[in-house]
């Protein structure tokens, strides 16, 4: 039989392993916030054709030479037309006329290939960092009401440890591998919490049910006995899940910013949904108990 419940302790180590190295990451380095955290300029550009990674090469070493590349970002939007975006302070204001001028003779572009040049100030920046945290905060403290109306405080509270699990798990993740972090990274954020939720209801829902069907069945057991009715659903929807994600990835580059933390958020939503949720609830459940004796 299938004993999730009982090896709790070696999902759960697994879990703060990687969290850990995470954290250990983001206070050191700290997270990779791009331009729409910092601040800075985007400049929107008609390539006038197709880019290639070559192209793209070529472009980042004309920017060495005003700037570090490291705190630029270029971004293919359709098929001609590039967004290069510069960190606050990357680069002198009367050094991104010359580099307009380098990268228009390079690959003689139009006299009108500057689309559009704007300034994020730092100020916005910080109002969306707070926007995006509260928006967060919000949907947890909702989902949380929610479950416990629906079932019980105890399937709420281990819900959102395992809604928090795919937080943190996602950001260490971004922290150890240095990934950029911008606005859609907030937006698949709140994709992958509704998505993870939804994972685990499925388990709970069928615990509530085993669970009324025989209240006297030991929680190990109805947890496990739970997750094995249900555990080639989740895995199946997630692999499907992922297969069509996955592929938007390798297809669409423009849209990789939202796809990446989704593909980690998946996985994660998965794993805790599995391996979290349901023996998180089964010590707190064993706890209420022992309070209420």
């Amino acid at each position: 039989m299938l004993k999730i419940v009982e090896k709790s302790k070696i999902w759960f180590s697994i879990s703060i392993a990687i969290i850990a190295v995470g954290l250990f990451f983001m206070f050191t380095n700290g997270l990779n916030f791009g331009i729409d955290f910092k601040g800075g300029t985007v400049v929107k550009v008609d390539f006038q054709k197709e880019m290639s990674q070559d192209d793209k090469t070529e472009i980042e070493t004309i920017i060495s030479k005003y700037c570090d590349v490291d705190d630029t970002e270029i971004r293919v939007v359709n098929k001609t037309e590039v967004e290069l975006s510069f960190k606050a302070d990357a680069i002198e204001k009367e050094s991104i006329g010359a580099l307009h001028k380098e990268i228009k003779d390079k690959f003689e572009l139009k006299d009108d290939y500057v689309l559009s040049e704007s300034n994020k100030g730092a100020s916005i920046s910080k109002e969306l960092t707070r926007t995006a945290w509260i928006a967060v905060v919000v949907a947890t403290i909702a989902m949380l009401i929610y479950i416990t109306f629906r079932f019980e405080f105890t399937f709420g509270v281990a819900a959102v440890i395992a809604l928090l699990h795919d937080i943190l798990i996602t950001l260490s993740i971004y922290a150890i591998f240095d990934v950029k972090i911008n606005t859609p990274f907030i937006a698949a954020m709140l994709t992958i919490l509704g998505y993870s939720i939804n994972d685990t209801i499925v388990v709970f829902d069928r615990v509530r049910e085993n669970k009324n069907k025989n209240r006297k069945l030991p929680l190990n057991e109805l947890a496990n006995n739970s997750i094995r009715q249900t555990i080639s659903r989740s895995i199946n929807t997630s692999i499907s899940t992922l297969i069509t994600i996955i592929i938007l990835f390798i297809l669409v580059p423009s849209i990789r910013e939202f796809t990446l933390p989704l593909i980690v958020g998946v996985v994660s939503g998965s794993y805790s949904s599995i391996f979290i949720a349901s023996p998180a609830w089964v010590m707190i459940s064993k706890k209420f108990k022992k309070a209420y004796k």
